[in-house]
């Protein structure tokens, strides 16, 4: 398989701040599906709002049903594990086959996740799936190709979802980082109707993991919660979900100085300066402590008697506890009402989208541990 890195510089796009307290981005989009799909209206350009509170529409993307499929594609690849100089750009790549219960997506949309760093640089090699691997668990597109089996979508839907169903055990070979990719219908998700790709491709694993972590500490209405790295992908979620879906009583969660304004206007009550305060020191104690940065250590020392500690990584302390998401698309489906009456917002990282063509400087962004909200790939040829 010959190796070539693209180098072509894609125009970054605009980014503007407006007086309100959230950051609110205008971009234009790139025409998108030029060369392989039939019926898009060459040269439209959409307006698309980045941010927690934006409640933008979908980019405009027509999708004839006899859409033509190549046999190859381009999609980043990996053929061994490393830093981010393993990524290389690969342009015949072979289109891949659907299986009877899947669907093929043309994809729009896709965004990085800790779990794919951790994975290209082989921390879970002993249960990865083979190399070489093209990367990428979240993905936002449209359907092309449905199997025989599948009952639920359509070619044209516009769809989303986490394409493996277990992150760790035997992820899918062939991700979302790739102009299409297969997936099975029980993974995936009608795409809420107010929310464009961009902002749809950073919603499945992270509320995905959000939504897991609060049934598995049996989180309900009248709790209270502290999230740690309430800024992150999923800590942004959880705060949501805590206070919108199961109706804490109360919701504290931890960020840096620059953040506190926003983990406030997703519904946190306090807002706690990590660079200042110490979570130990907090006057009170919570039902349920969502250490979403690595704190399990301190996290216990602030929960109630009897209170439960997630931890999504580092050392895990009793009574804390860790969980690998699963792949639902159920989940998807039951939290789909609360994003389209924008009681769940998406968070997408302003330093993005990173176009198609910069893959890696998107991966070394997000192993410096800073973005806020998620990490974005747009627009995909």
């Amino acid at each position: 398989m010959s190796a070539t890195l693209a180098t072509t510089t894609a125009t970054t796009p605009l980014l503007r701040r407006d007086t309100s307290l959230l950051r609110h981005y205008s971009l234009t989009a790139s025409p998108i599906f030029r060369r392989n799909i039939v019926g898009v209206r060459s040269g439209v350009q959409t307006s698309l709002r980045i941010s927690a509170s934006s409640q933008s529409t979908s980019a405009a993307v027509n999708v004839a049903a006899d859409a033509s499929i190549p046999k190859e594609m381009k999609a980043w690849v990996y053929g061994e594990y490393g830093g981010v100089d393993v990524l290389k750009l690969e342009s015949n790549i072979a289109v891949p086959e659907i299986k009877e219960d899947q669907v093929l997506i043309k994809v729009v949309a896709a965004a990085l996740n800790p779990v794919d760093a951790k994975r290209r640089q082989g921390k879970f090699k002993s249960t990865d799936s083979p190399l070489p691997t093209v990367p990428g668990y979240d993905v936002a597109g449209v359907v092309v190709k449905v199997g025989s089996a599948v009952k639920d979508f359509k070619e044209a839907d516009e769809v989303y979802g986490d394409v493996s169903e277990k992150a760790l055990e035997g992820p899918k070979q062939f991700g979302s980082l790739a102009e299409y990719t297969a997936v099975e219908e029980k993974l995936l998700a009608l795409k809420p109707k107010n929310i464009d790709f961009v902002q749809a491709a950073g919603l499945p694993l992270a509320i995905e993991t959000a939504d897991e972590g609060l049934v598995r500490t049996e989180f309900s209405a009248g709790k209270s919660i502290l999230v740690l790295n309430g800024a992150g992908g999923v800590g942004s979620l959880v705060i949501q979900l805590a206070k919108e879906v199961y109706g804490a009583s109360k919701v504290a969660a931890t960020a840096s100085t620059g953040k506190l304004e926003l983990v406030r206007s997703l519904g946190a009550d306090l807002a706690i300066d990590y660079t200042k305060e110490n979570i130990e020191d907090l006057p009170e104690k919570f039902d349920v402590v969502f250490d979403a940065i690595g704190m399990c250590d301190k996290a216990v020392k602030v929960i109630k008697e009897g209170g439960k500690v997630v931890a999504l990584t580092g050392a895990v302390t009793p009574p804390g506890f860790r969980f690998v998401v699963t792949s639902n698309g159920a989940v998807l489906k039951k939290l789909n009402p609360y994003i389209e009456s924008g009681k769940v917002k998406p968070v997408v990282d302003p330093k993005g989208p990173f176009p198609f063509s910069q893959v890696a400087d998107a991966f070394s962004y997000l192993e410096t541990n800073h973005a806020t909200g998620k990490i974005v790939v747009y627009p995909i040829p």
